[in-house]
C-alpha cells in the first residue's frame, strides 16, 4: 500500500524555521519524484516545490531563498526546510509523489494527509 505522511507542521512566530518530513511507505522513493504543495483556507493547492529522483530541485518564486528540499533516499524520506517564515506561508503542507516534477497538483497521484504549518506571534 502507497503511502506518504508528513510531519514537522505547528506553530511558529515570524522569522522562525520548520523542517517537515515526508516519510514514504509501500514504495521507494528513489525512482519518484517528490512535491512539496500549500493550501490556505479559500486558496488554491500551490506548488511549493520539487526534488527530482537524481536530486534536482525546484522552488516556487515565492519562497525561493526561504525553503529547501531535500531528499534521504536511505530513510525514504523527502524534507522541506522552511526558514525566515512569514504570516502567509501560513496553509497545510502536503508533499505528493509522481514520475515528473511539476507545480500543479493535478499532475500528482499519491498524496499525504497534510501537516498544519501556522506562522503567527
Amino acid at each position: 500500500q502507497v503511502q506518504l505522511v508528513e510531519s514537522g507542521g505547528g506553530l511558529v512566530q515570524p522569522g522562525g524555521s520548520l523542517r517537515l518530513s515526508c516519510a514514504a511507505s509501500g514504495f521507494r522513493l528513489n525512482y519518484h519524484v517528490i512535491g512539496w504543495f500549500r493550501q490556505a483556507p479559500g486558496k488554491e493547492r500551490e506548488g511549493v516545490s520539487c526534488i527530482s529522483s537524481v536530486g534536482t530541485t525546484y522552488i516556487a518564486d515565492s519562497v525561493k531563498g526561504r525553503f529547501t528540499v531535500s531528499r534521504d533516499n536511505a530513510k525514504n524520506t523527502v524534507y522541506l526546510q522552511m526558514d525566515s517564515l512569514k504570516p502567509e506561508d501560513t496553509a497545510v503542507y502536503y508533499c505528493a509523489a509522481d514520475l515528473i516534477c511539476s507545480y500543479s497538483w493535478t499532475d500528482f497521484g499519491s498524496w499525504g494527509q497534510g501537516t498544519q504549518v501556522t506562522v503567527s506571534s
